[in-house]
């Protein structure tokens, strides 16, 4: 999945798609785009949302640990903020490892459309 992201992105960064050169890095080894593992949350936020994630959408991500190859990703979310006078529902969600290790935590925010009364 790493060398089909770099292919989809045109991110060849070595430290993504050669083994050699990696494991000479303070990782020790390949890592997984950052971007790839936010992707997860995105696609989460679209099952959970649909077009009003893919519409209008906005995230705050903080990259904590790096994915390396084999590593499980799941993405977890939950309602941190009703609707506000804005019309917008705060999300908080984390992408963890197999270990339970935060990859990538964040807020997520959704516009929510409401039919004039």
């Amino acid at each position: 999945r790493i060398n089909l992201y770099a292919e989809a992105s045109g991110d060849y960064n070595p430290i993504h798609v050669d083994r050699e050169y990696a494991v000479g890095t303070p990782l020790g080894g390949t890592v997984a785009h950052g971007m790839m593992v936010l992707a997860y949350a995105s696609q989460m936020l679209t099952a959970a949302f649909g077009e009003l994630w893919l519409k209008g959408g906005k995230l705050d991500a903080r990259f904590k640990k790096p994915a390396k190859p084999g590593d499980t990703v799941t993405v977890k979310g939950q309602i941190s903020s009703p609707p506000d006078e804005k019309s917008w529902i705060g999300c908080r969600f984390w992408c963890e490892n197999q270990d339970s290790e935060d990859l990538v935590v964040g807020d997520a925010y959704v516009p929510v459309h409401r039919e004039e009364e």
